[in-house]
C-alpha cells in the first residue's frame, strides 16, 4: 500500500519499510536512533498509536547511501 502526498511522494507504512530492511519494529527504532541520517516518519496522526509512514524516496536514497559506503569499504 503507498499513499501519494500531493508532491509527487510516495508514502510507505511502517511494517512495509521492515519488510524491506529485514529488521523488526524495535529493530528499526534501534536503527532509527543510531543512525541520525535514516529519514524520519511521517505521522499524520497526532496520538501515540498514529501510524507511521516513510518517504519512500528518502528510503531508497538512504539504501543507496548505504550501498556506496559498504562498496568504498
Amino acid at each position: 500500500m503507498h499513499l501519494e502526498l500531493s508532491l509527487g511522494k510516495a508514502l510507505i507504512p511502517q511494517p512495509q519499510v521492515c519488510r524491506m530492511l529485514g529488521k523488526s519494529r524495535s529493530g528499526l527504532q534501534k536503527l532509527r536512533e543510531n543512525d541520525p541520517d535514516f529519514p524520519l516518519p511521517v505521522k499524520p496522526g497526532h496520538g501515540r498509536q498514529a501510524r507511521c509512514y516513510y518517504v519512500a524516496e528518502e528510503i531508497h536514497a538512504w539504501l543507496l547511501i548505504q550501498i556506496s559506503k559498504r562498496d568504498l569499504a
